[in-house]
């Protein structure tokens, strides 16, 4: 029997979901049957990232049989995670989990998560165990993307780590001061600290339909995550036009030698070509890095807000309960 919405849940779940439809009925029954098993009360939060299918519709089934239910609603698409953003703005339980809602984070591993949660630690995150269900050029892309952020990142990943994982309050808080535009979550996962631990799981097979990010999106959330901790795209056209500089005077000084010793030399037409598109490259090339900078601050500049949301469905019937209680109420 469903307990009854509290406003202060001990736990919420946020799943940000977009065309999904297929996976929230069995999702909604596990997520539900385990956190029956460890927590005092929960609520689960759906956030529709613009599904062109029939998410909301089940979002709306599952609402109206468990009232521990709630789901927002995107304008458009805005992506995964602004969807996550949003979640974390409109939860309120004393912790967080963030879930997938493709079924390949078990969401029987809550159950650890809470037990370390109730142990002290703060920022509770799922470690992948493997990455066998990905195709072998993403596997050894993402490998490659970790590998660099390591390395040039102002802040270090866990092994494994995503967006599976248990944030307590103090850490949503901790999150919602950061309203930046070109999100890239894991980074902030890590960049707020907090006391963290992993937890172990087993990637599993997807329950239906197919995976959202094209390896045009994941190149431009790779793009995110490095622009949006690391400045050494910038600063290795510094490096490189050092070395330019120190190859031209030394060329140069060779030249000059070699023109005193032996005279003037006819300067080559193809080697004239090829110094010039090199370094026409290199600097467009730069260029390029610094307009994803500038892009990136002219978005931030702008302040448009992260999100809107066409439908909220508890503020909906809010809404409605109000609207007709003013109605009874001017009958009489």
């Amino acid at each position: 029997m469903p307990q009854k919405a509290q406003s202060m849940p001990e736990l919420t779940v946020v799943v940000p979901v977009f065309n999904e439809a297929e996976n929230i009925p069995e999702l909604i029954q596990r997520i539900s049957a385990t956190l029956d098993r460890c927590v005092q009360s929960f609520e689960i939060i759906l956030v529709d990232d613009g599904s062109s299918d029939g998410t909301l519709a089940a979002a709306r089934a599952a609402r109206d049989a468990d009232p521990r239910i709630d789901a927002l609603s995107f304008s458009r698409n805005f992506g995964k995670e602004v969807a996550i953003a949003a979640g974390l703005d409109h939860a309120r339980g004393s912790a967080v989990v963030i879930i997938d809602a493709d079924l390949q984070h078990p969401p029987e591993a809550i159950e650890a998560m809470v037990t370390k949660w109730r142990e002290g630690y703060e920022n509770v995150y799922g470690q992948r165990i493997d990455r066998r269900f990905d195709a072998p050029l993403r596997r050894a892309l993402t490998m490659r993307f970790y590998h660099l952020f390591e390395r040039f990142g102002e802040t270090s990943l866990p092994p494994g780590a995503g967006d599976f994982r248990l944030l307590d309050r103090k850490a949503v808080n901790a999150l919602l001061r950061m309203r930046e535009r070109a999100r890239f979550s894991k980074g902030l996962y890590a960049w707020i600290g907090f006391k963290s631990i992993g937890v172990p799981f087993q990637v599993a097979e997807r329950a239906s339909g197919a995976s959202k990010f094209s390896y045009g999106k994941l190149t431009r959330f790779a793009l995110d995550g490095l622009t949006s901790f690391s400045t050494m795209p910038l600063k290795v056209w510094g490096y490189f036009g050092g070395l330019i500089s120190i190859f031209a005077l030394s060329a140069a000084t060779f030249f000059i030698v070699r023109t005193l010793l032996l005279g003037v030399d006819v300067p080559g037409y193809a080697s004239l070509i090829v110094s010039v598109t090199f370094l026409a490259g290199v600097q467009l090339l730069s260029l390029g890095v610094i307009g994803e900078y500038i892009g990136r601050i002219f978005a931030e500049v702008k302040g448009r807000p992260l999100y809107i949301v066409a439908e909220h469905l508890s503020r909906d019937e809010q809404a409605q309960a109000s609207g007709a209680a003013r109605i009874g109420n001017a009958a009489e």
